[in-house]
């Protein structure tokens, strides 16, 4: 059963997302006003050290009034490098500079609303260059062995669904 977009035409737009109505049409004929978010794409990144500890930071978020641990995340810039964008948010948000960095995952966090695409690489090495320059974006940045993953997960530790997925993967993969 699919759904076939007949037109769309942008509501309001700045230059982090744009808020669109759609009109759809149903397999059985019927319409429907549909809104969207069309959004830039995300890129993440993380190092896992060789004690398998990965780093992540403590966070709150005023939408949800949550707090909650994550990876460094932010968005694209136009004609930027997903991989590039990954290491400078690592760098901007932990003062951690990854070494070469691998694709781990892309999720869709929310495509019943959004387009957007979150980007997810790590680094099985990393380099302190001093004290994270956008340190507003967490309460703390901390190692936390990968053992502690399935539990934080569990207790709701970790609310972001992408970032529950991308440590999830991380733990089967380097200690499954």
């Amino acid at each position: 059963m699919q759904w076939t977009k007949q037109n769309e035409q942008t509501v309001y737009e700045n230059r982090w997302f744009s808020v669109n109505l759609a009109d759809v049409e149903l397999p059985d004929g019927r319409h429907l006003d549909h809104f969207l978010i069309r959004l830039r794409p995300v890129a993440v990144a993380t190092v896992v050290n060789q004690a398998d500890e990965v780093l992540l930071l403590w966070r709150h978020r005023f939408i949800t009034d949550s707090w909650g641990w994550e990876l460094a995340a932010g968005v694209v810039e136009d004609g930027e490098d997903i991989a590039r964008a990954a290491a400078r948010e690592l760098e901007e948000e932990t003062g951690w500079r990854p070494g070469p960095l691998r694709h781990l995952m892309s999720v869709e966090p929310s495509n019943g609303l959004t387009d957007a695409v979150h980007h997810i690489y790590w680094s099985d090495d990393g380099e302190y260059v001093g004290h994270p320059v956008d340190d507003f974006e967490s309460d703390r940045r901390e190692w936390v062995h990968l053992g502690l993953v399935p539990g934080m997960v569990a207790r709701g530790e970790v609310p972001a669904a992408n970032m529950a997925a991308a440590l999830m993967l991380l733990h089967h993969l380097r200690l499954a």
